[in-house]
């Protein structure tokens, strides 16, 4: 009963983890309804400033499916309130392609008008965040900030090669023009940005028409922002009235705070290793319960985070390939080749494992070497301990006797027999010397009933 409800207490929870999958964004009005004029000294509100509000989204943190899921769904509540626009206040490092993507396709589909806000002070709109503000309908940096730096990298960090890594990059480039001249913002530096790892400054970008607004603030923002008129990707002409408007904040969630995690690249990498282990545990100790329960919900949270993630299939295999050459090493004397081969195949497949291109989305060196180390290291260990398990001498059964030294109870000549008692027991004994009761004497063979001595 205790292991049935053991497996049950961990799909339960396997399960509500998973459900976050589905979750809704909530906008609080009650955690934020600060007016502009709380946040800008001296802003002046018009009476019909309530029944206007605009929309924070925050993204703070590497572009993924999970954060283009939560713009996603801001965005759509917003439009359902009929938000005047939403900000998306942007400080990221970057991230894959295909989210970015997606947040682009949104903010395109959008039937109110989105900006794309670099806040706070210090933030960066780098790689993958620069493609999104320039995606923007209106864009503004605070003071401080800087974006650019969206050169194509390969997603495990080393170099692709030069025909795969032309190929991105054109498509990159063209793609960022496209972008700049939808907006009528600068092509050649759209361009720069990726073929030259360009990045430039608030007030650069300001003066070469990069953005529309450096703002110290979300309440100067909004004042800027006011009477500005925009036109949509759908046709429509909108013109803002953001001054004195209610602000409100979507942030994400816990399960939005929670899928972002696991969409980390280390962290979906450390609970597939822990799943493996767990899983073999078990099916090296059946009854364990315990290593297999645990490495059932870590395999299942890993697949559901590797969903998340740009998975290259040929590196998984390449891991199981490895562990199961670090499990016949066990099995099979090979004098460390089948260890060396398994810790190869761990390495390059976990290398392999996350791979994207035209991002930085990869599997830290810094995770990767200790595992494979301490997976090889343990597997030595238990290779070690069969082998000498297979060398020591036999301590039971009659194989146990031999070596065993006892001593002559009846008188041995060689051709007549005698008794020897051995580790408490009376044995038949004969011998090829004579040998007086009481001398000490050492079994060489064991059959039947009857052993085999010669002088101790």
């Amino acid at each position: 009963m205790k292991k049935h409800r053991l497996i049950a207490l961990a799909f339960i929870l396997t399960g509500c983890l998973l459900s976050a999958a589905s979750s809704q964004t909530d906008l609080s009005t009650g955690s934020t309804l600060a007016t502009a004029a709380a946040l800008s000294a001296g802003a002046s509100r018009s009476d019909d400033s309530t029944s206007r509000i605009v929309v924070i989204l925050t993204v703070s943190d590497t572009i993924n499916p999970v954060m283009a899921s939560y713009i996603e769904r801001g965005l759509g509540e917003a439009q359902a309130r009929k938000a005047e626009c939403v900000i998306i206040m942007l400080d990221t490092p970057g991230g894959g392609l295909d989210p970015t993507k997606d947040i682009v396709k949104h903010i395109f589909a959008s039937e109110i008008p989105v900006v794309v806000y670099v806040a706070p002070q210090g933030a960066h709109a780098a790689s993958a965040g620069s493609i999104i503000l320039l995606s923007s309908h209106l864009a503004a940096m605070s003071p401080g900030t800087n974006m650019g730096a969206a050169h194509p990298v390969a997603g495990g960090g080393q170099q692709m090669d030069e025909t795969m890594a032309a190929k991105v990059e054109n498509d990159l480039a063209a793609y960022a023009r496209s972008l700049a001249e939808k907006r009528g913002r600068d092509l050649e530096w759209a361009e720069a940005s990726i073929r030259e790892s360009a990045s430039i400054t608030e007030s650069e970008a300001l003066k070469g028409g990069m953005i529309d607004f450096v703002a110290k603030n979300l309440g100067e923002l909004l004042e800027a922002m006011d009477g500005r008129e925009v036109k949509l990707d759908t046709g429509n002409v909108v013109v803002l009235r953001t001054k004195g408007a209610v602000v409100e904040k979507a942030e994400p969630s816990w399960r939005d705070k929670a899928l972002s995690t696991l969409a980390n690249p280390n962290i979906a990498y450390i609970l597939l290793m822990i799943g493996i282990y767990g899983i073999m545990f078990e099916l090296m100790h059946p009854g364990a319960i315990y290593p297999g329960v645990i490495g059932v919900i870590c395999l299942i949270v890993a697949f559901f985070a590797l969903q998340l993630l740009p998975v290259n299939y040929a590196g998984l295999i390449l891991i199981l390939i490895g562990i199961a050459l670090f499990i016949a090493e066990v099995k099979v004397v090979s004098y460390g080749m089948l260890t060396v081969g398994g810790l190869v195949c761990l390495v390059v497949g976990s290398m392999m494992l996350i791979s994207e291109p035209a991002s930085g989305v990869k599997i830290s060196l810094g995770f990767i070497l200790p595992v494979a180390l301490f997976t090889a290291g343990l597997f030595v260990f238990l290779g070690t301990l069969v082998v000498k398990a297979h060398k020591r001498r036999a301590s039971t059964g009659q194989k146990g006797l031999i070596g065993a030294v006892g001593s002559v109870a009846a008188a041995i000549s060689p051709g007549s027999d005698g008794k020897v008692f051995v580790e408490g027991e009376l044995w038949n004994a004969s011998s090829e010397v004579s040998l007086e009761s009481g001398a000490s004497v050492k079994i060489v063979s064991v059959k039947g009933l009857k052993v085999t001595v010669e002088p101790a």
